[in-house]
């Protein structure tokens, strides 16, 4: 790695930081009240909260995007660390699901492979011939 592999990386760094701190700016002065409240109720409980993420990712196709936009909604106040969690383990499922969406051709079967010594395998996938 070279100096202008080093300058490089630290200005990308430099200006992510600078993005995310004026995001966060930004989501504080426009976010009052309105999306506060709806993410409040879109991210209600676990289960709302990672069905928001899934459906956020498959829709925007970017599981990175709905996280950066998640860490900005936390660093500004909006949502709290505990809902962010769940919105973000939904995104994780939900670049999955964009793949899926993606490759239409890829047919698998999943269903639940119970072992002769007693362990479960509840997804085993086999893909077709």
């Amino acid at each position: 790695m070279g100096i202008f592999d080093a300058l490089t990386l630290a200005g990308g760094l430099s200006l992510f930081l600078f993005g995310m701190s004026v995001m966060s700016e930004a989501l504080e002065r426009r976010a009052e009240g309105s999306l506060k409240l709806l993410l409040a109720r879109l991210t209600q409980s676990k289960t709302a909260g990672f069905l928001t993420g899934l459906i956020v990712t498959a829709v925007i196709q970017s599981s990175s995007a709905a996280t950066v936009m998640v860490v900005g909604f936390v660093n500004s106040g909006v949502m709290t660390l505990k809902q962010a969690i769940n919105v973000i383990m939904g995104a994780n499922v939900g670049t999955t699901v964009t793949a899926w969406l993606f490759y239409p051709h890829v047919k698998t079967h999943i269903f639940h492979a119970h072992s002769g010594n007693g362990g479960n395998r509840p997804f085993h996938v086999r893909k077709n011939q």
